[in-house]
C-alpha cells in the first residue's frame, strides 16, 4: 500500500498500540538521551517511538518506526516480505507470458509497472515546501549525537538525490551527513558507492555539484534509497513499484533535482568539487564499532524547506539488533528471488543479524554435483554487494538457514576443519576494520554440505563426524582452566554426548598473539583435546552470549591472517582468533572502539524511564 506520507504511516502503526508505537511528552536531549531510550527499546524488539519535545527544537522526533519485523512489513504493505520477492519473480518470469491465456493473467502485474514513474511537476510546489527557509541553520533541526565518541550530530535516515551530469538521470542514495556547522556537512560517500561515482564525474567537470536531500517520506521511498538496485533503475521507481503508487516529485527551489513532494524535510545545496575533503566522523556505525574519522567531500546547504508540521526521522545503528536491521532484512527477502532465478540451486538464504549486512551469509542448496558448495560461495562473492561478505556458510536443502542450531549441527557433522573451508581473497566493505589493508582482505567459505564420494578423497568424513563426542564438563573443570592461565575470564563449552564440541574462551587484557597462542595450548590438555572448534574473544562480551560472540567473529577477524589449524589423530580442528589485533602483531591500521554508551546517560535515563511512559 502506499502511504501518503510520514504521517498517515505513523497514524497507521499507532492503532497497533503501545507495543509498536508510543508518544514520549517529556523533554529529551537529541544528544544521547534519545540514542540510550531508542537502544534500550530496539534491544527489546519494542514500539516506534515520537519524540514530541526535544530539547532545542521545535520539531518531533520519530525514531524505531521500522524496528520490528512486522512493522517492516507495514512499512512496505505486505503480510510477508517475501510477498515482494514473490511479486518481483512474476514480473520477471518470461516463461509466465507466453500464450494468450496466460498473458491476459498479466494483465494485474501490467497495471502495476504503470506505478513505476514518478510524476514530476517543475511549477507545482509539494507539501515539503510549505515553509522555505533561503537562509538555513541546520541547528534549528533535533539532529542526534549518537554516541559518546561520534565527531558530531548527525543526519542518520538522509535521502540523498543527485543526478549523473553525463545521462541526467537522478539517484537516490543514503549516506550519513555529519553537521560540521549551520551550513554544512559531511558527504559519506564510500568508494563503492554511486553517489560517489557521480561525484568522481563532476570533478572531471570541474565546479559545484547540485544535491538535494530528502528527510522523512513515504516508508517504501525511504527503503529504495537502501536497496542494491542496478544502476539503469531509479530508486524512486522501485519506490513506485513497492507502493503501487506512483511518486509524485516537485523540482527543488535552487537547483534542478526533483524530491519527493510529501517528504517532511529537503535540504538543499552543492558539493564544491574543487574544494579539499575534510575530515569526517568518526560514528557509532552499523557495525557495532566506531568507524574511523577519514577525508571526504562537505555538503553546503542553500535552502531548506519542510511541511508546516514537519516531523523529524532518524535512527540509530549500533550493536544489533537495531531498526537498521530490518531494512537489511527487507532486502534479503526482496533479492532472494532474483538470486534464485541466476542461481536456481539456491532454496534460502539467511543474513543473521550478528552479521550486520555484509559480515556472514548462510545459505542452502539443492546439491548436484561434488564441488557445488564451493561454486556457491564463488558466485555470491562474484554477485555485486555479496562481495563484501566476510563469511558464507553453505549448508544442504533440507538444512534451514533461520534454524542456527540446524546449521550449527551441520557445520560440526559435515565439515573438515582444514579440507572443507575456502579463504577468498578480494574486496571489503569500506567498514570492515580487521583486514590488514583498507577495503581488501580474505573471506571465508565453509562447505557445510554433505560430500558426495569424488569429494572423499578430501577427508575420511564418516570417521570425522564420530571422533569428536564428548560429555558435558562440571563447572570445576572450567575453574581449572581460569586457573592455569589467568587472563581467561570466561569459558563456555558448547555441545553435549553425541555432537562436536566448541569452546569459547574471553580473555581479560589482550597480549600480542595471545589469541591464537592460547588456543595451541588449550588444545595440549585433554579436557580440550577434542574441541573442534575453539573461539578467542575478548572486550565487552560474555562467552556464554553466543549472538555477541558471532558479532565478534564476524566483525574481528581475516580468514586468512586470524584462523589455527590443529591435526590429532588424523583429524583437523579449528581455531579462531576474534580479538583485538595490535601492533605488535603487525596490524598497522587503527583498531576501532565498541559502541558504548556513557555510564552518565545510562543512568540519566535508568532514572527517567518511568516518565518516558515506555512500558517495560
Amino acid at each position: 500500500m502506499a502511504y501518503k506520507d510520514l504521517h498517515d504511516f505513523i497514524r497507521v502503526i499507532e492503532k497497533e498500540g503501545r507495543a509498536d508505537f508510543v508518544r514520549v511528552k517529556v523533554e529529551v536531549d537529541a544528544e544521547l538521551e534519545i540514542t540510550e531510550i531508542a537502544d534500550r527499546v530496539s534491544k527489546k524488539l519494542g514500539p516506534g517511538i515520537l519524540f514530541e519535545n526535544v530539547k532545542g527544537s521545535q520539531f518531533p522526533v520519530l525514531i524505531n518506526a521500522m524496528g520490528t519485523y512486522k512493522r517492516m512489513n507495514m512499512a512496505l504493505g505486505v503480510e510477508h516480505l517475501d510477498d515482494i520477492g514473490a511479486a518481483i519473480k512474476d514480473l520477471v518470469d518470461v516463461q509466465s507470458y507466453l500464450g494468450i491465456r496466460k498473458l491476459f493473467k498479466k494483465i494485474p502485474v501490467g497495471l502495476r509497472m504503470l506505478n513505476v514513474f514518478p510524476i514530476k511537476s517543475r511549477w507545482r510546489r509539494g507539501a515539503c515546501q510549505e515553509v522555505v527557509n533561503m537562509d538555513p541553520n541546520l541547528n534549528d533541526l533535533p539532529v542526534l549525537k549518537c554516541w559518546p565518541l561520534d565527531g558530531g550530530k548527525f543526519f542518520t535516515l538522509p535521502l540523498v538525490m543527485t543526478k549523473d551530469p553525463e545521462t541526467g538521470t537522478q539517484n537516490t542514495g543514503m549516506y550519513r551527513l555529519q553537521v560540521f556547522d549551520a551550513k554544512t556537512t559531511g558527504m559519506h560517500w564510500h568508494l563503492h558507492k554511486d553517489g560517489r561515482q557521480i561525484y568522481e564525474k563532476y570533478r572531471k567537470i570541474g565546479g559545484r555539484m547540485p544535491v538535494s536531500v530528502a528527510l522523512g517520506c513515504d516508508p517504501a521511498i525511504t527503503y529504495a534509497a537502501t536497496a542494491p538496485l542496478p544502476k539503469l533503475i531509479d530508486e524512486m521507481m522501485f519506490a513506485g513499484w513497492l507502493r503501487k503508487k506512483n511518486v509524485r516529485m516537485v523540482k527543488s527551489k535552487t537547483n534542478d533535482i526533483y524530491v519527493p513532494a510529501d517528504a517532511e524535510f529537503i535540504i538543499e545545496g552543492y558539493v564544491d568539487v574543487n574544494e579539499a575533503l575534510r575530515l569526517e566522523g568518526p560514528f557509532g556505525d552499523h557495525t557495532g564499532y566506531y568507524s574511523l574519522s577519514d577525508d571526504y567531500p562537505a555538503f553546503h546547504v542553500t535552502c531548506i524547506t519542510h511541511k508546516k508540521d514537519a516531523i523529524y526521522p532518524t535512527t540509530i545503528v549500533g550493536q544489533p539488533p537495531m531498526e537498521d536491521c530490518y531494512l537489511g532484512k527487507a532486502t534479503e527477502r526482496i533479492f532472494l528471488p532474483l538470486l534464485q532465478m541466476m542461481f536456481p540451486e539456491i532454496v534460502n538464504l539467511n543474513l543473521p543479524l550478528e552479521g550486520v549486512f555484509h559480515n556472514c551469509a548462510i545459505v542452502s542448496i539443492d546439491k548436484r554435483f561434488p564441488g557445488h558448495g564451493r561454486k556457491m560461495m564463488n558466485s555470491l562473492w562474484g554477485m555485486g554487494q555479496m562481495m563484501y561478505t566476510k563469511m558464507i556458510i553453505v549448508v544442504d536443502a533440507g538444512v534451514d538457514p533461520y534454524d542456527l542450531k540446524a546449521v550449527a549441527v551441520q557445520v560440526f557433522g559435515n565439515t573438515c576443519m582444514k579440507e572443507d573451508l575456502v579463504i577468498s581473497e578480494g574486496a571489503l566493505d569500506a567498514l570492515d576494520h580487521a583486514s590488514d589493508l583498507p577495503r581488501y582482505g580474505h573471506r571465508l567459505g565453509v562447505d557445510a554440505t554433505t560430500k558426495r564420494s569424488a569429494e572423499q578423497h578430501l577427508a575420511d568424513r564418516h570417521v570425522c563426524v564420530d571422533a569428536f563426542k564428548f560429555v558435558n564438563r562440571r563447572l570445576a573443570d572450567v575453574d581449572v582452566v581460569k586457573r592455569r592461565f589467568p587472563e581467561i575470564e570466561d569459558v563456555h563449552v558448547l555441545g553435549s554426548a553425541g555432537e562436536k564440541q566448541a569452546v569459547i574462551v574471553k580473555l581479560g587484557e589482550k597480549r600480542a598473539h595471545r589469541g591464537k597462542t592460547l588456543i595451541e595450548e588449550l588444545w595440549r590438555l585433554e579436557l580440550f583435546k577434542q574441541a573442534k572448534l575453539v573461539v578467542t574473544v575478548d572486550g565487552n562480551v560474555k562467552a556464554r552470549d553466543l549472538p555477541t560472540v558471532a558479532w565478534k567473529v564476524f566483525n574481528n577477524i581475516d580468514a586468512k591472517r586470524d584462523l589455527v589449524y590443529s591435526e590429532v589423530d588424523g583429524y583437523w580442528r579449528l581455531g579462531v582468533d576474534a580479538t583485538k589485533k595490535l601492533e605488535a602483531e603487525g596490524y598497522q591500521r587503527d583498531w576501532p572502539d565498541d559502541i558504548v554508551m556513557s555510564d552518565e546517560i545510562k543512568e540519566l535515563v535508568t532514572r527517567r524511564w518511568d516518565e518516558y511512559g515506555i512500558d517495560e
